[in-house]
């Protein structure tokens, strides 16, 4: 089943964790603060634990929806973005992969 984690984090360091923790479950990023893959649902339990864990007592969110294949088909994708912006993303010195309006809040 498809999986899709959006989160909205305030700190760099709990961010950056909660990006590299969908990283390592196989998740690709679709958007600054928007993770999607094929997760099990054990693999989808494992991942909330993880993140909750991260996140811990920290200020933001982190949602987690897991779509059936029916619903991810009638899904509407409007415009285009280069998917190696979004790689390169959180991946140089400086540059957190989030959202730049993000870095006001931190």
């Amino acid at each position: 089943m498809q999986t899709l984690v959006v989160y909205d984090i305030p700190s760099d360091k709990i961010r950056n964790r909660v990006a590299e923790a969908c990283k390592d479950y196989g998740l690709d990023r679709i958007q600054w603060s928007a993770f999607l893959g094929e997760l099990t649902h054990n693999r989808r339990g494992e991942l909330a634990l993880r993140l909750r864990r991260t996140l811990g007592r920290e200020d933001g969110s982190i949602h987690i929806y897991p779509i059936c294949d029916k619903d991810f088909g009638l899904r509407t994708e409007i415009g285009t973005l280069d998917p190696s912006r979004l790689a390169r993303k959180g991946e140089g010195e400086g540059d957190t992969g989030e959202d730049p309006a993000a870095a006001g809040r931190a």
